[in-house]
């Protein structure tokens, strides 16, 4: 087989050619730290990367809901703790204080009916609680404050939750606050949040609670509403007021008072199981969290294994291809040899 110049030539250009791209990819390589920098280079590994990336991102979105809905269920359960302990120190404080002997004149008690009357603005104050401009307790409407107590001409009180009295038993008005106490706002955590069509109405949507988180406490729920089978209000902040109205008046209803004081504890123990859903919600949110941020982790770990090089091996790559294309252009050098045609005279 005949071996021409020109053949040699074309056989070192192209190899020539090819180290050089090797170097040129090496380096590459190195420089941007990555294994692939278009897809045509590795389709496989850049259509895995294209989704382990997609992944990562929804899970950062789902640990930054969950960071919000934390600092949200927070100032719910700092608010909750501050109505569980006003009515702490009025049942366990002033109100037994109130039934002492020694303290029973008009006088003393009227300074307990002062006390429980500033009592009861306080506990409006902590139920209209808010946290980034919308109130913690308001339901489905965090734009307006929920409640508001209004002292009538002849002295009666009246408790409004987003312009409902909470005393009133009418079958329209329960029926209404029974609604609003059932309010859910759901929050998607990354449980695979299910929505369905409702059949009867297609514009309702029906959204499966075990796949979402509800952050929704309406208010009513923790100081509550509507009267029990002897008329009694079921609301602690009302009956704050007519606590104040009994230990006021000179004819003091020793009965009365110990009727409602006790009916005032079980508001207060409805207070208190509030308070310890939120704080099982709260260590629900905190593994939510945590197992949020594991999966970040091991995302971040996956993708580096598709996308980043080994530094040592990349650069232990791109020493080789400068050494070769060197050693290629030393080649170079004595690619063509004596022909016949130096010989000759």
């Amino acid at each position: 087989m005949r071996i021409t110049t020109n053949a040699i030539l074309r056989n070192y250009k192209s190899n020539l050619g090819t180290s050089l791209r090797n170097l040129d990819t090496t380096r590459t390589r190195v420089m941007t730290q990555r294994k692939f920098n278009s897809t045509a280079e590795d389709p496989s590994s850049a259509l895995r990367a294209a989704i382990l990336e997609r992944k990562y991102a929804k899970n950062e979105d789902y640990l930054n809901t969950v960071k919000d809905v934390q600092s949200f269920q927070d100032s719910q359960e700092d608010a909750a703790m501050q109505i569980e302990t006003i009515a702490k120190r009025l049942s366990k404080q002033y109100g037994l204080e109130a039934l002492n002997g020694t303290n029973g004149s008009l006088e003393t008690r009227q300074t307990y009916a002062d006390a429980w009357r500033g009592a009861q603005e306080s506990l409006v104050l902590s139920l209209n609680a808010s946290y980034e401009g919308k109130y913690v307790f308001a339901g489905g409407d965090g734009k307006n404050p929920p409640f508001k107590l209004v002292t009538k001409d002849d002295g009666t009180q009246v408790l409004t939750y987003r312009g409902l009295d909470v005393n009133d038993t009418s079958a329209a008005n329960k029926a209404a606050l029974d609604k609003l106490s059932k309010e859910s706002i759901f929050v998607d955590l990354g449980f695979g949040l299910n929505v369905d069509v409702d059949a009867t109405n297609n514009r309702d949507i029906n959204i499966d609670s075990s796949s979402a988180f509800n952050t929704s406490l309406p208010g009513i729920n923790l100081a509550g509403y509507g009267k029990d089978d002897n008329g009694m209000t079921n609301n602690i902040v009302l009956l704050c007021g007519e606590i104040a109205d009994v230990l006021s008046d000179p004819n003091f209803d020793r009965d009365r008072y110990q009727e409602l004081l006790n009916k005032f504890d079980e508001g207060r123990n409805n207070v208190l199981q509030n308070v310890t859903i939120l704080g099982t919600q709260t260590e629900f949110l905190s593994t939510t969290k945590d197992r949020l941020e594991t999966s970040s982790i091991n995302l971040s770990t996956q993708i580096d294994n598709v996308v980043n090089v080994d530094m040592a091996e990349a650069i232990m790559d791109f020493s080789w291809a400068q050494y070769a294309y060197n050693a290629a252009l030393k080649v170079g050098n004595n690619i063509l040899t004596p022909s016949f045609i130096d010989f000759m005279r």
